[in-house]
């Protein structure tokens, strides 16, 4: 099994910070106003939550989830983020978190073949999960669609980049 001890730090950072990619990059590919993007952040980070309690998780990412709990693990990930996405508009937000889950799928087959196929599904679940999160295009809530033309193409990009089936 792949843990901290097994990776270097740049690699551990880098799947550390792979479920909030996997998020944002379904939120830039269609922003969704303060309570959309409330909703998705929520949708994202309640998937780390329900992996923890969930017994099915991998080894490798119940070690993720406890790492990102700590005060060091979140200054990690703050830090790996700020630096991915400066000065990054919605569009660039999309390309770069692409192109940072392509590392990790490498990264997972190179160094934990595995757990690859579980850690990579559970990415692509919490990309779907912040689609679903907000309805985008209604008024007050009442009518729009739940996952938009530009979301879908997004899920498809991260489901071809990951390797995980739709």
């Amino acid at each position: 099994m792949a843990d901290k001890q097994s990776l270097t730090s740049e690699e551990w950072t880098k799947l550390l910070e792979s479920p909030m990619v996997a998020g944002m990059e379904v939120s830039a590919a269609e922003p969704s106003g303060l309570w959309g993007a409330l909703k998705e952040a929520f949708a994202s980070s309640s998937a780390l939550v329900a992996a923890k309690t969930d017994p099915s998780s991998s080894k490798l990412i119940k070690a993720l989830v406890s790492d990102s709990e700590t005060s060091e693990g979140r200054s990690e990930i703050k830090e790996a983020l700020r630096k991915r996405f400066a000065g990054a508009k919605p569009a660039d937000v999309v390309q770069r978190s692409l192109s940072s889950l392509e590392e990790v799928s490498r990264l997972l087959e190179t160094k934990a073949p595995n757990e690859a196929a579980a850690f990579k599904a559970w990415l692509q679940g919490i990309s779907q999960n912040v689609a679903e999160a907000s309805k985008e295009g209604g008024f007050l809530g009442f009518g729009g669609v739940q996952v938009t033309d530009a979301e879908k193409a997004t899920l498809a990009d991260i489901h071809r980049t990951l390797g995980v089936t739709a």
